[in-house]
């Protein structure tokens, strides 16, 4: 039995698109570009601060994480020096604590620091640190390509960031899962749409290994999504150019459309997920989405018979224009 759940897409204006992971950028000459949504669970390597907040406590509001220096972004390791790595964990921890002072090990860019924090108790009783926290993440996004011979795969085309802190989320694990949109909340200028789906939470297609500012990368190890799809040869940078292009998307069920686009600006050879600027053209596209919207992050640009790069984001006010990654950036971010 197949058991479905509905997510809506949530990743800034472009939703969760997936990326290869190869051994050698430069030994791959085709891929098979994909175009379909899947659901994406992420899994936070420990507990990922992602806002600090004042507790309302019986005297009124206090900061203890403030206070300690705690930042937005931090990742928590070790409470007293015990793991965790779930938000359950972390408030056992503060729970027991019964109000004294406990030390957390914290992860902040490259460099792992300890401060002291001494939890307080809420008007309900409650012990808390005054943070936000997140374990994990999950959505709806696009598989830009795979490698046939290896089942490795692309996505995004951007990483996958906390919305409140906007620090990419430093991965633990995670999995992929069969898709299929539902719905579209169509795109507005000053209200970027989203695609909405149902993914099967039953059975795993995928791994997801790696996060990355341009992507995510790991390995579908169920063929259901490229058995019957051709290989197509990828483009250097060189050879992308201002004109006519395809943008290959799910906006539909389980269907594949390919969209007229143009290509208005190219950005060179430069390591940036708005490398390309795009302009939507197809009345039908525009029709059933506005534009581009929260989902298709990652679906495939196509130009002269050649898979060139992947969707990344939409212009807020114009959700017609917006940017797109380079494949070839993709590939060196992944090698």
């Amino acid at each position: 039995m197949r058991i479905r759940k509905q997510w809506a897409a949530r990743c800034g204006a472009a939703v969760l698109a997936l990326m290869l992971s190869f051994g050698s950028a430069l030994a791959v000459d085709s891929l098979i570009p994909v175009g379909r949504a899947a659901g994406i669970k992420l899994h936070a390597d420990g507990v990922m601060i992602a806002s600090v907040d004042p507790v309302t406590t019986s005297v009124g509001q206090v900061t203890p994480a403030k206070n300690a220096g705690i930042r937005p972004g931090d990742i928590i390791l070790t409470v007293n020096e015990k793991p965790v790595d779930t938000n359950d964990a972390l408030q056992e921890q503060v729970t027991a604590s019964e109000g004294q002072p406990i030390t957390l090990k914290l992860r902040r860019d490259e460099d792992t620091i300890e401060c002291k924090v001494t939890p307080v108790q809420d008007t309900g009783g409650k012990y808390r640190l005054g943070v936000m926290i997140r374990d994990g993440m999950a959505g709806i996004g696009t598989i830009t390509y795979v490698d046939p011979k290896t089942g490795a795969y692309g996505s995004l085309g951007h990483g996958i960031c906390d919305g409140e802190s906007g620090v990419l989320v430093p991965l633990a694990d995670g999995t992929l899962m069969e898709a299929s949109v539902s719905n579209v909340h169509r795109g507005q200028a000053g209200e970027p749409g989203c695609l909405q789906g149902e993914f099967n939470l039953q059975e795993d297609m995928g791994t997801v290994d790696q996060n990355t500012d341009n992507g995510i990368f790991g390995v579908l190890t169920d063929d259901t999504y490229y058995k019957n799809l051709k290989e197509m040869p990828i483009a250097s940078c060189d050879e992308v150019k201002v004109g006519p292009c395809e943008i290959w998307s799910n906006v539909e069920g389980e269907a594949v459309q390919h969209y007229a686009a143009e290509i208005t600006k190219t950005g060179g050879k430069g390591n940036n997920e708005q490398a390309l600027m795009l302009h939507v053209t197809d009345p039908v596209l525009i029709e059933k989405t506005g534009g581009i919207v929260q989902g298709m992050s990652g679906s495939p640009i196509v130009q002269n018979g050649k898979l060139i790069g992947a969707v990344t984001h939409v212009l807020v006010n114009d959700p017609t224009r917006g940017y797109g990654i380079l494949i070839e950036t993709m590939l060196n971010t992944a090698a």
